[in-house]
């Protein structure tokens, strides 16, 4: 093997799936399969049956420094000796044919995953050739079928995008970034009281320039200015902005 700079310096994390790719066709889809595992914290990649046989550098030009997965990947002659030292193993399937099995989704694929290997369990993801996906014998050897609630009328995926999908969901079955967040860089979300000073000194300048004149409507015009900055979290950076927009509106330069 030639033209490869080590890629990513990528380990195992914990007791993670085994991928196991039946009778791939491509040396491309192996590699880019490779780099969807790697943005899910997958590493074990078990290969059945290779068309082109193994390794082919295609496969590391395809998976963008996901170099340490496939240099680690074993080659298995059948899915029996793929999975002989699993304890539980999950098929994708894009359409079950008059098999009895149990059917999940990928989230609810990934949670028994997860389930399964905190326990200590050996657990792999099957997936089929490009072209047929997997046959009645492969997925006599599994446990359940994964089956990805997608259009009904375009259900077309390649190999890569079966696999980004479980490793996607297997990654967020534990992982706790919030579902949404304001991203404040070097600045803070504003207090109560930075938010009352600059309110105060607004409706000074507002009293000044006679904005606030009718009485009888002052009160209110008040509330929708303290509504309007309190429906969302300022930050202390906008605050001195708007602060500096006040000033120069109610004492502007005069231009030359």
């Amino acid at each position: 093997m030639t033209g490869r700079d080590g890629g990513a310096p990528l380990e195992p994390i914990g007791n993670t799936p085994v991928v196991i790719l039946v009778r791939p066709q491509m040396a491309e889809n192996i590699g880019t399969t490779a780099r969807a595992m790697a943005n899910g914290g997958l590493f074990h990649l078990r290969l059945v049956s290779p068309r082109d046989g193994w390794p082919q550098e295609r496969a590391w030009r395809a998976s963008s420094g996901a170099d340490r997965i496939l240099e680690a990947a074993t080659v298995h002659e059948s899915v029996d000796d793929a999975v002989a030292d699993l304890h539980h193993v999950y098929a994708t399937c894009p359409r079950p044919r008059h098999i009895i099995k149990p059917v999940l989704t990928a989230r609810g694929g990934a949670a028994e995953l997860r389930a399964a290997t905190g326990r200590g369990l050996k657990v792999g993801l099957m997936f089929g050739p490009e072209r047929a996906g997997l046959d009645n014998e492969d997925m006599a050897r599994a446990d359940a079928l994964i089956r990805y609630p997608l259009n009904p009328a375009f259900m077309s995926l390649n190999l890569a995008q079966a696999v980004m999908i479980m490793a996607y969901e297997w990654w967020m079955a534990e992982d706790q970034t919030p579902p949404r967040e304001l991203m404040t860089n070097e600045t803070h979300v504003a207090t109560k009281g930075e938010l009352e000073n600059f309110l105060q000194h607004l409706e000074r300048e507002l009293d000044d320039c006679g904005f606030l004149r009718n009485e009888q409507k002052r009160p209110g015009m008040v509330r929708n200015l303290r509504h309007f900055f309190t429906r969302g979290e300022v930050t202390e950076q906008e605050l001195r902005t708007l602060h500096g927009v006040v000033r120069e509106l109610a004492h502007p330069r005069r231009k030359d």
